[in-house]
């Protein structure tokens, strides 16, 4: 399976996503990857709907991912996979999938958050997942749009004496 692009992304699926994601890419093929989404019946049906046309999406755990990502029967898939948390990378990477870069795109603020950009909210647990992440040798950049320049997210981590 080739990597076409590793997004995180709370809202997975949207708009911006479809439509521009996707093309810059190439994709043929959209995992979302997280394992309350994929148990959540709504959501899934939701996310599978407005997947753009002509790419097959998919909303699975994260451990489901990586036996895909393994596995020679998907071979031609060129994947965007779409995380909800830097957590979850670090689980697939682990896992097996060798992410080179990965995007932060949106993560929404809750309570106890920090913005580190204007469309991403960190806690302490994400802040480490991504240092994590980069300490392992993997690109994290921080980018809403696909014609932002790419922003380093430890950079922003430190700008905010999250690291």
């Amino acid at each position: 399976m080739e990597i076409a692009f590793c997004r995180i992304d709370d809202r997975l699926i949207h708009g911006q996503v479809a439509t521009v994601w996707t093309k810059v890419t190439g994709c043929n093929r959209i995992m979302c990857c997280n394992d309350d989404v994929a148990q959540d019946t709504l959501r899934k049906k939701l996310l599978l709907q407005v997947a753009p046309p002509g790419i097959k999406a998919y909303v699975i755990p994260v451990e489901k991912a990586v036996a895909a990502y393994k596995n020679p029967k998907y071979a031609p898939f060129k994947t965007l996979f779409l995380f909800t948390n830097p957590r979850d990378v670090v689980r697939a990477v682990k896992g097996g999938i060798p992410f080179k870069s990965v995007n932060l795109g949106g993560m929404t603020y809750k309570d106890g958050d920090t913005l580190i950009s204007q469309a991403v909210a960190v806690n302490k647990d994400d802040a480490q997942a991504i240092k994590e992440l980069v300490d392992m040798g993997i690109e994290v950049e921080i980018r809403k749009l696909a014609n932002e320049p790419k922003k380093d997210a430890i950079e922003a981590l430190k700008a905010k004496d999250l690291l």
